[in-house]
């Protein structure tokens, strides 16, 4: 990932691989406590300024463990307001919009800032595109601090 190289000084990029952890959303499963997966995603969003999700579409739609994870986070706010870059690699331009729009709409709920939003192909472009996406959700979140 060539991208993550053009980042400047000061921004860390924390990957969180452990959406497929997270047990299917179920508000009663807090009344024992909360899962540690749960914590841990929680965590990892309260801990960054912003966030980039790169998804594929499935079924004309966002994947299923994405959307669980979006749903254990709806009620506990941390995403809410937070600035969220969307993408989704694909092998054309026309692929993965209504992925994209799927998303759109479930991140309303926590009325996250939007950057991006459109597909990105694969190809050799896809680097500098994602570093651009990057550079405008770096950018996004340092308007969304100064207020």
């Amino acid at each position: 990932m060539k991208w993550m190289a053009s980042m400047p000084p000061g921004v860390d990029v924390v990957f969180f691989a452990g959406l497929g952890d997270l047990p299917h959303f179920n508000p009663d499963l807090e009344a024992s406590g909360v899962p540690e997966s749960v914590a841990r995603w929680r965590r990892a969003l309260s801990e960054s300024d912003a966030v980039l999700i790169a998804s594929p579409e499935y079924g004309f739609s966002l994947p299923g463990a994405l959307k669980n994870a979006i749903d254990w986070v709806i009620g506990s706010g941390e995403l809410e307001r937070k600035v969220v870059a969307i993408t989704a690699a694909t092998t054309s331009p026309e692929r993965g919009r209504r992925g994209l729009q799927a998303l759109r709409e479930t991140l309303s709920a926590v009325r996250a800032t939007i950057v991006g939003g459109e597909p990105i192909p694969t190809g050799v472009r896809l680097e500098s595109e994602v570093a651009a996406l990057a550079q405008s959700l770096i950018e996004a979140a340092a308007a969304a601090q100064r207020g």
